[in-house]
């Protein structure tokens, strides 16, 4: 997709707060630190439209970003930071939950994991809770870079088996040379009904 506007829109915690449009919504979940704000960045090709922070847990709000005027790219908090006080993840679960389940302009839900760690039990609730939403899961392993041709191809194998996936509904991405872009985008815009630019 060619990006000829991408900017920021607002953040909220509760639907009072969130944006009052139309657009066709594509949530961004993942554990802290798996490279989501620098995947946003990357598939939008801007390199500061998201804050990209060295410490995990660092979003703590629901981001709003308008691509084009024709779809809304939300960033949801991370998940599964250790160190947040249980207060905190508790309030962050409330909010995830709120949004998912409560945001009619939700299409698709991209699920971003480390290649490297693998699906871990937060990831998986958040796959599990697609058919519910009524929402597409789009499986994204970011890091794809630190791994061969033959390596990433291995892995995948190994993560498909654990989840019981198909392997080629599994997205290799990587923000530093923007490996896997294009599937990414080809993906959102098929869910959202889009025109392909």
């Amino acid at each position: 997709m060619k990006i000829l506007k991408a900017e920021f829109i607002k953040s909220g915690t509760r639907p009072p707060d969130w944006p009052k449009h139309f657009l066709p919504e594509v949530a961004f979940g993942g554990r802290s630190n798996v490279g989501k704000s620098s995947l946003i960045n990357s598939l939008v090709n801007r390199k500061k439209l998201v804050k990209v922070s060295g410490t995990p847990g660092h979003t703590q709000l629901i981001n709003f970003f308008n691509v084009n005027d024709k779809l809304c790219l939300v960033d949801l908090p991370g998940y599964g930071y250790a160190k947040a006080p249980l207060v905190e993840k508790e309030q962050w679960g409330h909010m995830i939950e709120g949004y998912l389940f409560g945001r009619k302009q939700l299409r698709a839900m991209v699920v971003i994991m480390d290649l490297r760690r693998g699906i871990e039990e937060d990831d998986m609730m958040l796959v599990k809770a697609a058919p519910e939403l009524k929402i597409q899961p789009i499986l994204v392993f970011t890091k794809a870079d630190k791994f061969s041709r033959a390596q990433r191809k291995k892995r995948c194998g190994e993560i498909a088996k654990e989840m019981g996936e198909d392997p080629d509904k599994m997205l290799l991405y990587s923000s530093k040379d923007h490996m896997g872009r294009e599937e990414l985008w080809g993906r959102i815009t098929q869910l959202c009904n889009l025109d392909e630019e």
